[in-house]
């Protein structure tokens, strides 16, 4: 089955195969950025528009080293970033939401991905600390000031989402997702019906589903990867999903890339349907 090549992000039309950055930097940036900076720019030159990053990765250096790597950007590529979260060491991860804090990261986050204005601001993560109205009000005010111009969350439930457009326009919903991974899928039901984009993050599952011998089956009838036939799999799931996958390996971007061609049949899609009732 043929899948949509592109989605609507509010007003941005993106390739439907993204990037997530996160892992050109890890915890903390690489002394020789040669190699990351290599890979974001060939993700481009491979046709993906859509990179995704966030001011928690690599303590800000992520945004930074995107900058590096693709400023001046070209005008159909979209940076989305996230704030919202702190990462004080690689274990630990801290929900910040107070209104001067993601005021003060999106701030931070303009200067260094080097924009005046952020195309897409998720909120990282809900801050159950601050009454959530709180910061959805301080991300409103970041766009009134023309500062962002598309908000979306991350990590939120169809009520938690439905309270959020009761105060702002959303437009992406970034959850983790994937072939065995499933609990968003009311989620994804709610997004395609209001026409918001769905982020999978952690779209293949860190690779743990591989051994799932069906998913190996279909691969090898298909002539492609696991990694490759569950990335297609998402595209086939909704037209409004998003994937994200991350790489420092410019052997695995291309792999990753090049999913978005691969058809899938009614009956292999109905037979991977069926791997995380498995679990």
């Amino acid at each position: 089955m043929q899948i949509e090549p592109t989605v609507k992000i509010g007003e941005l039309n993106v390739h439907r195969l993204g990037f997530g950055a996160m892992r050109l930097t890890g915890f903390r940036a690489v002394p020789d950025r040669t190699e990351p900076i290599r890979v974001a720019r060939r993700a481009v030159e491979l046709g993906v528009d859509f990179i995704d990053t966030a001011d928690s990765y690599g303590l800000g250096t992520n945004e930074q080293l995107l900058a590096e790597a693709l400023h001046p950007y070209a005008t159909d590529l979209v940076i989305a970033t996230k704030v919202g979260r702190t990462r004080p060491s690689p274990t630990e991860w801290g929900d910040v939401g107070r209104p001067d804090y993601l005021r003060q990261a999106a701030e931070l986050s303009l200067r260094r991905l080097q924009v005046e204005r952020i195309d897409l601001l998720q909120l990282h993560r809900i801050d159950p600390l601050v009454p959530f109205a709180d910061q959805l009000g301080a991300l409103a005010q970041l766009q009134l000031e023309g500062k962002v111009r598309h908000l979306g969350l991350s990590e939120v439930t169809v009520a938690q989402l439905e309270e959020a457009r009761g105060v702002v326009d959303i437009v992406s919903v970034q959850n983790r997702y994937n072939l065995t991974d499933r609990e968003h899928d009311p989620v994804i039901e709610y997004c395609e019906a209001h026409g918001i984009a769905f982020i999978p993050w952690l779209p293949i599952a860190k690779g743990d589903h591989f051994a799932n011998a069906l998913l190996v089956e279909i691969a090898a009838e298909v002539g492609a990867t696991p990694a490759q036939v569950s990335l297609a799999w998402l595209l086939h799931r909704s037209p409004m999903m998003v994937p994200i996958p991350g790489t420092s390996s410019e052997s695995h971007l291309v792999e990753n890339v090049a999913a978005a061609q691969l058809e899938l049949t009614p009956d292999q899609l109905d037979r991977l349907n069926s791997v995380a009732s498995e679990r």
